[in-house]
């Protein structure tokens, strides 16, 4: 049943990456707080584990959603090597001590405060400046550094931040979500590589735990995820702007408003 339900949400978290964008991470970590809690995993340790297991899913989700992409030419290869030396700084340094030191409910407030805002950015699609373009250098590694380590914390592929950021650059929305996909692999990669750090060192953790990456879970979710990501692809390309935008935000406030529900105030 484990298994059978982790390959489940495998398989609408391959759907997601490709259709939004974002990784899976937003829809994957919420579910799998709840399956990890039937799983009788330490309480204390199953949202940082939840985290930790979604953001390194994306290391093989996002190759599936990038390969789709790129036969779109949909991809902006320059932001991506220009944000990537940040984004791995910022990667490490979120998901190594500081995402250890921070306690469950912290951690949710984090995620949530992070989804509201990208959706009402997405909501409000304010029109940005005709002028205004991608920073230099200096300002795309601290984009590329809060990007990694933010997402480091809530076990998301970045676009929450990435994609908002890129469209107030005057970028184009479906190019926006389509670089987002791309960077999804050094985001994963440098924060996996934190939390396989902090965890080492953690008491009770479950069996076949690498750090706070439950292996069982990444195998199963990852092998599914990569199957159904150019299916999201390919309906994400027959949407209009709008359309992507309003489904981007209305994830994201969904689960946003479920897991303060559940993890902070406890009503659900």
């Amino acid at each position: 049943m484990q298994i059978a339900l982790l390959l489940c949400l495998g398989s609408v978290t391959g759907l997601v990456a490709g259709l939004l964008g974002i990784g899976g991470g937003m829809i994957m970590v919420p579910f799998l707080t709840i399956l990890f809690t039937s799983f009788d995993f330490p309480a204390e340790h199953v949202l940082h584990m939840a985290i930790a297991t979604s953001m390194t899913t994306i290391l093989f989700t996002s190759i599936s959603s990038v390969r789709a992409q790129q036969k779109k030419k949909m991809i902006r290869w320059d932001i991506v090597i220009a944000l990537a030396p940040g984004i791995i700084f910022g990667g490490i340094i979120g998901g190594g001590k500081i995402f250890a030191l921070l306690k469950g409910p912290w951690l949710t407030v984090f995620f949530a405060s992070f989804q509201y805002f990208s959706a009402y950015q997405m909501l409000v699609n304010k029109k940005p400046k005709a002028s205004r373009t991608l920073p230099g250098k200096v300002g795309l590694f601290g984009t590329g550094s809060l990007i990694g380590s933010v997402s480091s914390l809530v076990g998301a592929g970045g676009a929450f931040i990435s994609v908002p950021f890129m469209s107030w650059c005057n970028v184009p929305i479906h190019n926006a979500l389509a670089t987002s996909s791309a960077l999804g692999f050094p985001i994963a990669l440098a924060s996996a590589i934190g939390y396989m750090i902090s965890g080492l060192d953690v008491e009770h953790l479950p069996k076949h735990s690498l750090g706070y990456i439950y292996l069982p879970a990444l195998l199963c979710i990852s092998v599914m995820s990569m199957m159904t990501a150019s299916i999201g692809v390919r309906i994400a390309h027959q949407l209009n702007t709008t359309q992507l935008r309003r489904m981007f935000a209305v994830v994201l406030i969904c689960i946003a408003t479920y897991m303060l529900c559940k993890n902070v105030f406890h009503i659900i």
